[in-house]
């Protein structure tokens, strides 16, 4: 494996890159907006989170995955050259398993038994599967987990992290197919693509990775024209992989659906391909990003839709490429600009506190409000989540307190 870090990189990372602070703050503060609006009826759609289309909500969790690996990649070169490279990984190891730790602690669960003797009958496997399945794995454990399985390659040229991005993604898909995505959408239902979900959830974080290389090792500015491009590609791409999901489209006949699930969800069997022959191109073309499809009756689900809750192929593509094309806009604006909003500056720069702390406030602020709360109230309270959450992280600010793992 090669290690590409030079001591010029190295030197710039020790300088934080103000655009990456930004575009974490701009997550972080997507996230309180998402997370706290989504539990009311007025709430546009489009800030909810779905499971068969990509909604602005489901752009949020991309956005991390990609910091996280321009972040990784960005300091642990760095780390490498003036700590030795067994005591930096022993280093970062420790970390994403305190991170573990931590999701751990913050993703409680319910009690799984009532009585001594129920909790004895389960056994472990009893007690931990469903929180395992479904509490455990949000985003923080995700970001950990991700972290880990991506560390191996974290410091290898770019076509070396590339081809791990794809094979990890058609391991994916090869697991999807024999049983993990029926499985990840069965109750208790999967969150944020379930245990495997970081196989794709790798696919941001690479393209992080490769964000970062373009911007430490150019000399002088960096070109924008390619990322620019590559951006888009991801984007088409992705969206040319939904398109996959046109093959489970119900025939009016046969409408509506008796089972949500389809029984091949991955690899349509040969009646769905016959079903659209002599179709027109249309037909082929799935939903762009942001427009609901179908429901379930006319439209079983199937792995080709964009899905966060089973992390799917087309979804992460796609999002990588947005992520991708979003940190560009704050690249152009910050670090050419000089642009630099203290909002994004005091969330970007301590998230993983901003991360902890919003569903704390939110648990203190939600008791007084409904869920059919009249729209200036909903937003009014959402006002008052975030100038409270706002209020706590910049103190932390102004006195230097910042929580990493």
């Amino acid at each position: 494996m090669t290690d590409t870090t030079t001591p010029a990189t190295a030197e710039k990372v020790r300088k934080r890159i103000v655009s990456l602070d930004q575009f974490r703050g701009y997550t972080v503060a997507g996230m309180f907006l998402v997370n706290y609006m989504g539990f009311f009826v007025v709430c546009p759609v489009v800030l909810k989170h779905h499971n068969t289309y990509c909604s602005y909500a489901d752009t949020i969790m991309p956005h991390f995955l990609f910091a996280v690996g321009f972040a990784y990649r960005l300091t642990f070169g760095g780390r490498v050259q003036t700590a030795g490279a067994v005591s930096a990984y022993a280093r970062v190891v420790r970390r994403l398993l305190g991170l573990v730790l931590v999701s751990l602690i913050i993703y409680r669960v319910s009690p799984v038994a009532k009585t001594w003797e129920e909790l004895q009958s389960l056994g472990v496997w009893g007690a931990i599967a469903d929180p395992l399945k479904r509490n455990w794995f949000q985003t923080l454990m995700h970001i950990a987990v991700t972290s880990l399985w991506i560390t191996p390659v974290i410091r290898a040229r770019a076509a070396v992290r590339i081809g791990f991005m794809i094979l990890s993604a058609a391991a994916h898909v090869i697991l999807s197919y024999y049983f993990y995505f029926t499985w990840v959408n069965s109750p208790p239902n999967g969150i944020d693509g379930g245990p495997l979900g970081f196989l794709t959830w790798t696919i941001p974080a690479i393209i992080g990775t490769l964000a970062c290389d373009w911007v430490v090792a150019a000399e002088g500015l960096p070109r924008v024209k390619p990322v620019l491009f590559w951006s888009c590609v991801l984007m088409l791409l992705g969206w040319g992989i939904s398109c996959g999901t046109r093959f489970y489209d119900v025939p009016a006949s046969e409408q509506p659906a008796t089972e949500k699930l389809a029984v091949h969800p991955v690899i349509p069997d040969k009646s769905q391909f016959e079903a659209k022959q002599g179709e027109p191109l249309s037909a082929y073309l799935a939903e762009p990003p942001f427009v609901k499809p179908p429901e379930q009756d006319q439209r079983q689900w199937n792995y080709w839709m964009m899905s966060q809750r089973a992390g799917t192929l087309s979804y992460l593509v796609f999002s990588a490429g947005l992520s991708l094309f979003v940190y560009l806009l704050f690249h152009l604006a910050c670090d050419r600009g000089n642009l630099q909003i203290p909002l994004f500056r005091t969330l970007g720069t301590n998230a993983l506190v901003a991360y902890i702390l919003h569903d704390l406030v939110g648990e203190a602020v939600k008791p007084f409000t409904t869920r059919d709360a009249a729209a200036w109230y909903a937003w009014g309270s959402f006002a008052l989540f975030f100038w409270i959450t706002w209020l706590i992280v910049r103190h932390l600010e102004k006195n230097k307190i910042h929580l990493r793992l």
